[in-house]
């Protein structure tokens, strides 16, 4: 969750939310170029204010399990935010990210001020039209133009450049190291697992099309990519390579469009035993929003309609209010509501697979298993190695009937 308006306005709402339900959650980027209080001495930032805030949005509800970790591309490099996080705000995961937003490109922010413009151009990012020329400047002031762009540049990711980068992060006190990758093209996707194992880094997170957050649904997010199904069967592929030779197999999340309980049991199936963790971003999100904006409704004594169904109390609406305030004691009312409703959102996910996993007799996340989905095309059988629904149970089914 990155610098972005909509990430921004609902982070505490979202690191609480995480942080009482145990899940990790990690601190997007630009936060620290993007914040107007930045202190930046030498094209290095020793003090930001927004990223403070944002670990101790978390770390003030940390009940010992989960994690925030603090993600940098290109200009975040440059200005140390993650050295500065380890050292300065008791961090102890950090995030690589090749490129902007998960993807090889840089992203774009508009800008409605000159002040705004020349502030993040001396911080090392590209904006365009350049607000130090002075004609430029000119033209703004006479109402030519009304905002400028700002644009991250793309990441050039090299071997020895990245195992040198993760070698600084670990010697500045970096307990687990994770590698964000996008939807890329296949070379590099299997650059990325290759990289990962060679550097044994913690978790390796793969994104497919779509995803993100604060930009979407716009069309680099969901049709520019590599579909999840598609870029998941390569994943599998590349870490079957790895385990035949005996390599390091780095742990691996699974990115993009998950949102419910079956997703998440086909996310951890088709590439078992190498999914440890599944990967979210808009529905957590949207869950903290409408979290926020129903309690804050019925705090004003405004309950919208579809709601009064349930009732016109918190604990009424929200199914697991009162674990909630059996759990946090008097602290409770300082909660932000909308983490109220991450906490019921991810219980539901939770008891979800749970009846999945006991529907497929699997009693534990290390017990699932590929064959414990199907194909229902054969192209979906081809492309992913999982067995045709016709397939499926061919075997047992011959024996069963003799």
């Amino acid at each position: 969750m990155g610098s972005t308006n909509v990430a921004a306005e609902n982070w505490d709402h979202l690191a609480a939310g995480a942080a009482i339900s145990g899940v990790g959650i990690v601190i997007g980027e630009n936060v620290v170029g993007m914040d107007p209080n930045s202190e930046i001495k030498n094209g290095r930032v020793v003090k930001s204010p927004n990223l403070e805030k944002r670990i101790k949005d978390f770390q003030n509800w940390y009940n010992g399990k989960g994690f925030i970790a603090v993600q940098a591309n290109v200009e975040d490099t440059k200005l140390g935010i993650q050295e500065y996080a380890l050292e300065k705000l008791g961090v102890e995961v950090v995030e690589l990210k090749w490129g902007q937003g998960a993807k090889d490109i840089g992203g774009e922010v508009k800008l409605n001020s000159l002040e705004r413009a020349r502030q993040l151009y001396s911080r090392g990012y590209i904006v365009l039209p350049n607000p130090e020329d002075p004609e430029v400047q000119k033209a703004y002031q006479a109402g030519a133009f009304a905002e400028f762009e700002r644009h991250s540049r793309v990441g050039m990711v090299t071997e020895e450049g990245f195992h040198a980068r993760v070698a600084e992060l670990r010697n500045a006190g970096a307990k687990r190291v994770f590698l964000k990758t996008g939807a890329y093209r296949a070379a590099d996707l299997a650059r990325a697992v290759k990289f990962a194992s060679d550097a044994k880094l913690d978790l390796l997170t793969v994104d497919g099309a779509g995803g993100g957050t604060g930009m979407s649904p716009w069309r680099m997010m969901n049709e520019w990519g590599i579909p999840t199904v598609y870029i998941q069967a390569l994943l599998t592929k590349y870490l079957d390579r790895l385990a035949a030779k005996g390599a390091f197999v780095p742990k691996v999340a699974i990115a993009g469009g998950f949102t419910l309980e079956d997703h998440l049991f086909k996310g951890l199936a088709m590439s078992a035993p190498y999914v440890k963790a599944i990967g979210m971003a808009r529905s957590p999100l949207t869950a903290a929003m409408v979290g926020k904006t129903v309690a804050e409704a019925v705090k004003a004594g405004k309950v919208p309609n579809e709601y009064k169904k349930y009732g016109e109390s918190i604990e009424q609406i929200f199914i697991y209010t009162s674990e909630l305030r059996s759990q946090l004691g008097s602290d409770f009312g300082k909660l932000p509501v909308g983490a109220i409703g991450v906490y019921t959102y991810f219980e539901r996910l939770a008891q979800g697979l749970r009846q999945f996993m006991c529907g497929a007799r699997k009693f534990g996340l290390d017990y699932i298993t590929r064959d414990d989905i199907f194909a229902l095309t054969k192209e979906a059988a081809e492309i992913t190695g999982i067995k045709y629904i016709m397939d499926h149970d061919a075997e047992e089914a011959e024996k069963i009937i003799g």
